[in-house]
């Protein structure tokens, strides 16, 4: 008697990626870490900073980019 198999193999997961506006958690670590060197190292709540931080990070994402200006030339005249 040939073995069948029964149980399915578990499909192969993509990779998370994170979402556009959504800082990594490196980020928002690095960006805690700085919010506590602000204060100087005074004490604080790390929960705060991190919730801070988070939120300024996931804030500046959601801001489209500035296009860069060209550049053009002014002249501008001096009444002598």
């Amino acid at each position: 008697m040939a073995k069948t198999k029964t149980a399915s193999e578990p499909k192969a997961r993509k990779p998370r990626t994170a979402k556009k506006n959504q800082p990594t958690h490196e980020q928002i670590a690095l960006r805690a870490y700085h919010i506590y060197l602000e204060r100087k190292g005074a004490p604080g709540n790390p929960f705060e900073d991190w919730t801070r931080a988070e939120h300024e990070l996931t804030q500046a994402a959601a801001k489209p980019a500035a296009k860069p200006r060209s550049r053009k030339a002014t002249v501008t005249s001096i009444a002598a």
